[in-house]
C-alpha cells in the first residue's frame, strides 16, 4: 500500500478512513476466499500488515 513514512503525514481523521476502508476490502476478500474465488491470497496478509501499521501510527500519534 503505501509507506509509512506517508501515513504519519496524514491525519488521524484520514488515518480512520482508511482503516475502515482495508477492513471492508479484507471482509470482502475473506467472502471471496469462501466462495473460492479469491486472485491473490496474499493480498489478505498484505492488507492485515496495513491495518496494523495504521493501527500503531495512531497510537504514536496519540502518546505524542
Amino acid at each position: 500500500m503505501t509507506k509509512t513514512a506517508e501515513l504519519r503525514n496524514l491525519s488521524k481523521q484520514e488515518l480512520n478512513e482508511k482503516i475502515l476502508a482495508l477492513k471492508k476490502s479484507l471482509f470482502e476478500m475473506r467472502s471471496q476466499v469462501s466462495t473460492g474465488r479469491i486472485e491473490k491470497p496474499s493480498k489478505i496478509k498484505e492488507t492485515k500488515r496495513d491495518i496494523a501499521r495504521i493501527l500503531t501510527i495512531l497510537r504514536e500519534k496519540k502518546v505524542i
